[in-house]
């Protein structure tokens, strides 16, 4: 299993403020499923890769409205950093720790 998988606390700088969730990371091979709940709900990870520590995947947000996420994020030890490009909004900078 990689030791990038696991549950990660994160916070993205958005336009609506800091957004935090947990995001949880399931590898299978060098691709990976998992989630993320937080302050807009709960979004499913899509097409998740992983090359080396570099993480890649998209999501569907639905609230306050409907936009594709693409995501991307280094994992160095427990820290995870990295950006949402969120269409129109633009690229929004995200932060993380390994919990577990």
């Amino acid at each position: 299993m990689s030791l990038l998988g696991g549950t990660y606390e994160c916070s993205t700088k958005t336009p609506l403020g800091h957004q935090k969730g947990t995001l949880t990371i399931v590898p299978q091979g060098d691709a990976f499923t998992g989630q993320i709940t937080g302050d807009l709900g709960t979004m499913d990870l899509r097409e998740g890769r992983i090359d080396g520590n570099q993480l890649t995947w998209k999501m569907k947000m639905t609230f306050p409205m409907a936009i594709d996420l693409d995501c991307k994020a280094t994992v160095e030890g427990a820290a995870l950093t990295g950006t949402v490009k969120a269409g129109f909004f633009g690229t929004m900078t995200l932060e993380g720790t390994k919990t577990s």
